[in-house]
């Protein structure tokens, strides 16, 4: 049985269309004003565009893999010069965006776009240290994974390292002053594979996020090196404190520091500035407030009992 063809959409008067874009107009105006904006063209970073860039690095990154599908070894280094030049393009120019809106909320002069392109550089010079980063990572999870077959599955299809790749880009430029466009990577990665790591967060080399769904690293969190973390592990605050005017206080540590070869299980969540000290194993749904002793075996059990 055919289903009758649906009827054409109307179009809304032009009267009432109308209406609605002087009413969306005047309440961008009152929050423009309220907020101090100007309306002289864009002024926050594209979300599209750093996707874009953070495409184009990781290509540059791991060429043969990440690449175009095109590509060929005797053109390798022509298309990570070539990349690499377009994605730092699109860096000062995002980079611009965020110095500018920065001191406009603090009510200084612009910055030069010397400043933006001063800041693309050093980034830009960080980029083989993030490879042997990512190298760390990528065999930590072929190692620590008995189904993974090779490291080029592991980089092609494990959202870990998707999600960490993503991760030492935006910790990088979070380092450098760059809070807005680092957090947009850092949700870009997020959006994609489920796994939230704050820009912010401090995680050493031959980290391995298996499976990952649900894991969240909160922004002052420290990971020492060969840390395996599996799904919905939260590494969160506890608390949150206030100035007098009951405002939150930005920027204290309060997230844990996880020691070189721990291992948290899935469901896990440790709350707070506690110390995971190194080769402890926290079991699946722990719920840990406290600091754990180097070696320590914590299972749900010993968290319900307050043993830890």
């Amino acid at each position: 049985m055919t289903q009758a063809p649906l009827p054409p959409s109307t179009p809304a008067p032009a009267d009432e269309l109308q209406a609605v874009v002087e009413a969306l107009r005047n309440e961008r105006r009152r929050w423009r004003e309220a907020h101090r904006r100007g309306g002289d063209g864009r002024e926050l970073p594209s979300r599209e565009l750093l996707a874009g860039m953070v495409q184009c690095l990781s290509g540059a990154l791991f060429p043969m893999r990440l690449g175009p599908p095109t590509l060929q070894p005797q053109h390798e280094d022509f298309y990570v010069g070539h990349t690499l030049g377009a994605a730092m393009t699109t860096l000062r120019q995002q980079a611009a965006l965020e110095l500018r809106h920065d001191a406009r909320q603090r009510g200084d002069d612009a910055p030069s776009l010397e400043a933006a392109a001063e800041l693309a550089s050093r980034f830009l010079r960080t980029l083989p240290q993030v490879r042997v980063l990512l190298d760390s990572d990528v065999l930590a999870a072929y190692q620590g994974d008995p189904a993974a077959r090779s490291v080029d599955e592991v980089l092609l299809c494990y959202p870990g390292v998707r999600a960490l790749i993503s991760h030492r880009i935006a910790h990088e430029l979070y380092k450098l002053g760059l809070p807005l466009i680092s957090r947009v990577i850092a949700e870009l990665a997020h959006a994609d594979t489920g796994i939230d790591i704050h820009p912010g967060a401090t995680i050493g080399s031959g980290c391995f996020i298996d499976h990952g769904t649900g894991v969240v690293i909160g922004e002052t969190a420290i990971l020492g090196e060969r840390v395996r973390i599996y799904q919905n592990v939260t590494l969160g605050a506890k608390s949150f404190p206030t100035d007098g005017d009951g405002n939150l206080v930005k920027g204290q540590p309060r997230h844990p520091i996880v020691e070189d070869e721990a291992v948290i299980y899935a469901g896990a969540t440790v709350l707070g500035r506690v110390t995971i000290g190194r080769g402890a194993v926290i079991g699946g749904n722990v719920w840990l407030t406290r600091s754990v002793a180097p070696g320590s075996l914590v299972t749900q059990a010993d968290s319900l009992a307050g043993t830890t």
